[in-house]
């Protein structure tokens, strides 16, 4: 071991015990009691046995980027992530899925695999270390370094220098990002664009679309749901709301019901009468989003009227949806990049570009990256 990685694991440990107590407490929350376990103290999560290809990803919209990755490859794959709806996602692709351990144990963790492939910016150093240590191959792909995020990469340069040694193959959605990635140390790197647009969506439930105009709100956060009531009129068309997470259901069904009896408007909570026929809708069920906008008109994206980053707009652009999106979208610019005409408002500009929705131009997507060059890498072409 190297003192930069002795010195890198050590640190490790000292921030681990002082989050010992805070980590003891947050398990105990239903949402957190398998999660922070298995990531802090191994329960139920002993290290792949199978020496398969292994992939590791954040959140549920990165897992689901590797599908038609794993669908191509001939064999079930590894899997480890990070969040609760990552693992949820992973657990649709293989039977073989782990939260990915905090990094003081992955020395002890990580056993040889054919393959590490990581997405986009799970740069940890002791993940690329250890699986080089076991002789893994080990690949970066959909990597980019957003605007918002160079100045802190480039803070932290020395660091990545040393997580980068450890990478063989990096695949870039940009020529920018290319730039970028070899500033920060990374080496063979290939642009091949984003290969979340080498899995685009598909319709599970083909439903009836109403008559009236369909504005969806999709993946919407606490506070974004009041700003587009607020926003909405009934001349508008139907309104669909779809809150990102499910925890937030009772809460803004409180929030639509006490709107339409104030407004004089007609609600529906999808779980309990699954149909468009009122003004309003709240979809608090999981899993259906997709088809929703299948059947909008427009969509009001979510996570960028308040500063959650944004959310993908691949998927309205992918059903030539009227998009609007707020201006927080920091997390989501290279995707937006692959999108045409879609329109970004303040939070105080929604009420009148709404008036105006049935009149915008259609989204659409410019092109698709390729899986092709990664299956290749991962099967030693």
């Amino acid at each position: 071991m190297s003192l930069f990685s002795l010195i890198y694991f050590l640190i490790s440990l000292f921030l681990y015990l002082i989050a010992l107590p805070f980590l003891l407490y947050k398990a105990s929350h239903k949402k957190y009691k398998i999660a922070i376990p298995s990531k802090f103290f191994l329960k139920n999560n002993t290290f792949f046995t199978k020496n398969n290809i292994w992939f590791h990803c954040c959140s549920m919209g990165e897992t689901k980027a590797i599908e038609a990755i794993a669908k191509e490859l001939k064999e079930e794959v590894n899997i480890s992530v990070i969040t609760n709806t990552g693992y949820e996602e992973a657990k649709k692709i293989s039977t073989s899925v782990r939260y990915l351990p905090y990094e003081l144990f992955l020395p002890f963790w990580i056993k040889e695999q054919k393959v590490l492939v990581v997405m986009e910016a799970e740069l940890w150093y002791m993940l690329f270390l250890c699986a080089r240590k076991t002789k893994t191959k080990t690949l970066l792909i959909n990597a980019r370094v957003s605007d918002k995020s160079y100045r802190s990469y480039l803070r932290y340069s020395w660091f990545y220098k040393h997580v980068f040694k450890n990478i063989d193959k990096v695949f870039a959605q940009s020529n920018k990002d290319k730039e970028r990635l070899e500033e920060l140390g990374a080496k063979n790197v290939e642009v091949i664009g984003n290969i979340k647009l080498a899995n685009l969506p598909k319709v599970k439930l083909e439903l009836i679309k109403p008559q009236d105009f369909v504005i969806c709100a999709a993946s919407t956060h606490d506070q974004e749901e009041a700003l587009i009531l607020d926003a909405y009129n009934k001349d508008l068309g139907k309104l669909i709301i779809v809150p990102r997470h499910p925890e937030r259901f009772d809460k803004v069904d409180i929030l639509i019901k006490e709107y339409c009896k104030k407004e004089a408007l007609s609600y529906n909570r999808y779980s309990q009468n699954a149909n468009f026929n009122a003004d309003i809708i709240l979809v608090d069920v999981m899993g259906i989003l997709i088809d929703i906008m299948n059947i909008s008109d427009a969509v009001i994206l979510g996570g960028a009227f308040s500063k959650i980053g944004g959310h993908n707009p691949i998927e309205p652009a992918f059903f030539n949806c009227k998009l609007i999106s707020g201006e927080h979208i920091f997390n989501q610019k290279a995707l937006f990049e692959c999108v045409n005409d879609y329109y970004i408002v303040k939070n105080e500009e929604l009420k009148e570009q709404l008036k105006n929705v049935k009149n915008l131009k259609n989204s659409s997507l410019v092109q698709k990256g390729s899986i092709e060059p990664i299956l290749k890498e991962i099967n030693g072409n």
